[in-house]
């Protein structure tokens, strides 16, 4: 069944909508980007791939739109046009949220751009829009922001951004926390089997202290899951530490 015969026949308990049928986490290093990384790119060339291999799934869901959603300065959306720049990383490239834009218009925030690069190097391209969240936002936000990734359209996709801790031994960002294995532990096995209630109750302080930069998407992606309704498949497709940060990639579909 197509697409649209889907959308006509409707397969949700939200009148023939569901508004969420498909999603992919992904981390957002600038040194994801292999201009950026130079020679040490081949260093994330798997991590790179699962990326890949998550949006491809993404996009074969046939969404009618794709969310970006990763963590920015303030809550809520980003209209288009906008724009992502790496040149605080040092390299002259631009990311548009949309190709052949009019022109750059608002600011992506680091995420969003890292999401917007992985989406270019498909050719598979639905509608795109963008919406970032505060990494210190509460619950009423967060539930807010998840009814707007719902409405987005009659079958939205999200490519999630954010990383796990970043306190994992004494070079990591954080430097070294005990508190930060259990953690990215938890983050996994909650990615791993799509569980909506483990990822719900990351703690804000904890996930704050630790620097895990993907706690308030995550739990926009949960919240907006739930409201979805059914069930959900997960799977991780990638778990690395490769510079005392936790990377995560995972894919997920309605059961």
């Amino acid at each position: 069944m197509t697409g649209s015969a889907r959308r006509r026949t409707g397969d949700s308990r939200y009148g023939g909508r569901v508004p969420l049928v498909a999603a992919a986490v992904c981390p957002h290093p600038p040194l994801l980007v292999p201009d950026v990384a130079g020679s040490a790119a081949p260093e994330l060339d798997d991590l790179r791939a699962a990326c890949d291999t998550a949006v491809r799934r993404l996009l074969a869901t046939d969404p009618d739109i794709v969310v970006l959603l990763g963590t920015g300065p303030v809550t809520g959306p980003i209209r288009t046009p906008a724009t992502g720049s790496l040149q605080p990383w040092g390299v002259d490239l631009d990311v548009p949220l949309v190709p052949d834009q009019p022109d750059r218009g608002a600011v992506l925030p680091l995420s969003l751009t890292i999401g917007a690069w992985l989406l270019a190097r498909h050719d598979t391209r639905p509608p795109v829009t963008a919406v970032q969240v505060a990494a210190d936002a509460g619950p009423a936000e967060l539930a807010a922001l998840a009814d707007e990734v719902g409405a987005a359209g009659d079958r939205v996709a999200s490519l999630v951004l954010g990383d796990g801790s970043a306190c994992r031994g004494e070079k990591a960002p954080g430097y070294d926390d005990a508190r930060a294995l259990p953690y990215d532990q938890r983050v996994a096995a909650a990615l791993a089997d799509a569980d909506l209630d483990a990822l719900l109750d990351l703690d804000p302080v904890v996930s704050t202290e630790l620097k895990a930069a993907g706690r308030a998407p995550w739990q926009v992606l949960a919240a907006a899951a739930r409201a979805a309704g059914g069930g959900w498949r997960g799977e991780l497709l990638h778990d690395s530490v490769p510079y005392g940060v936790a990377y995560f990639v995972a894919s997920w579909e309605r059961a």
